[in-house]
């Protein structure tokens, strides 16, 4: 069973992506903040992480950028959730590999769809 990580400082958005994502037949894991995030998954890391940006003590875009400099073998996705559409605002991103925005309002219909895809993308190259 394929293992996500979520990481938003919102619980009620956990929760509805939470059981959704298991109703899809998926283990979730959560973390409030971006330093929980990191810790979690250098200590298991995930099938794929689902992060906000915008949260206390770390946000999102740290700790992907984090992820980056420090974690060289991550081969799992990320997935952004962000109402922010500036440029600007996603420059940041060009450096990470394999990461993708999700604007919200992110449905859990949608983002399904996503993991799914890439899941079955891997599997297809296998």
């Amino acid at each position: 069973m394929k293992r996500i990580l979520i990481v938003d400082d919102e619980a009620h958005i956990i929760r509805i992506l939470q059981l959704s994502l298991e109703r899809a037949g998926y283990k979730v894991d959560s973390a409030p903040n971006g330093e929980k995030g990191f810790s979690m998954l250098c200590q298991n890391p995930p099938d794929a992480l689902i992060s906000d940006i915008e949260m206390p003590r770390m946000s999102g875009e740290e700790m992907c950028k984090k992820i980056h400099a420090e974690i060289s073998d991550r081969d799992y996705p990320i997935f952004i959730m962000t109402s922010r559409t500036e440029r600007a605002h996603r420059e940041w991103s060009e450096m990470i590999p394999n990461l993708s925005f999700l604007e919200k309002p992110v449905s859990a219909r949608e983002l399904i769809l996503c993991i799914n895809a890439y899941f079955d993308s891997i599997n297809a190259e296998v």
